[in-house]
């Protein structure tokens, strides 16, 4: 511009979330897990009786937060990613010397926790409900109600939009629209934030992440045995 040559930059930081060039989410989550990792260490390192009743509260108060923050944006599709975050929850679990030896799974159980990415999902979930009932105002025309003349499920459906590239066929519009179509009418016609998340019970959730994982590249890969 003028005399002065501009630079040009791999990715760039906008409201904490680094948005590469490529769109994909991976450098995010390096950086996420990179602190939420370190976190962790300081709690290992200082916790000396480690028991549920501490661990617990200090991991969801000073590393889960690191984890969620604005996941609608960086949602991973990638196995690799998927795993590379679920992996500080797995490392929190074992810390629990009373647990350390059950499988992943069941440490969840006796913890009362899902999987960071059945958290994930249910965020898309809330925050396309904030939306549709415009509580909260993105850009316009994220959505587009779907006008056909099915009579089952409820009223308030989304079109799919077909896409060929990954960046567009993972975006939060398009990942979670047939989760959201396939919610019962009780959900979508709830009155509050705090209604509708009532209505997403755990089983509800496993039986909709069949669809919104059915779309990733390794569909298996909300599941880690150990």
């Amino acid at each position: 511009m003028g005399d002065h040559i501009l630079t040009t930059s791999e990715e760039e930081r906008d409201l904490g979330v680094i948005i590469h060039k490529s769109l994909k989410p991976a450098h995010q989550i390096s950086q996420i897990t990179k602190k939420a990792n370190q976190v962790l260490g300081i709690i290992a390192r200082n916790m000396h009786y480690k028991s549920a009743d501490i661990i617990l509260p200090l991991y969801k108060s000073l590393v889960r937060p690191h984890l969620d923050y604005c996941s609608q944006v960086w949602n991973p599709y990638y196995k690799k990613d998927i795993i590379q975050l679920e992996k500080v929850q797995r490392r929190m679990t074992r810390l629990i010397p009373a647990i350390r030896d059950y499988p992943y799974e069941t440490r969840l159980k006796m913890l009362n926790l899902s999987t960071l990415e059945t958290r994930r999902f249910r965020s898309d979930l809330i925050e396309m409900f904030k939306i549709v009932k415009e509580i909260d105002k993105p850009t316009h025309g994220l959505f587009t109600k779907a006008y056909y003349s099915s009579t089952r499920g409820h009223c308030l459906k989304m079109a799919i939009t077909a896409s060929r590239v990954n960046c567009r066929k993972f975006f939060f519009s398009n990942r979670i629209t047939k989760a959201w179509n396939r919610l019962p009418s009780a959900a979508v016609e709830s009155k509050s934030v705090i209604s509708f998340k009532s209505h997403l019970s755990a089983a509800m959730l496993r039986h909709l992440m069949g669809d919104y994982m059915s779309h990733a590249p390794f569909p298996d890969s909300h599941i880690l045995s150990s």
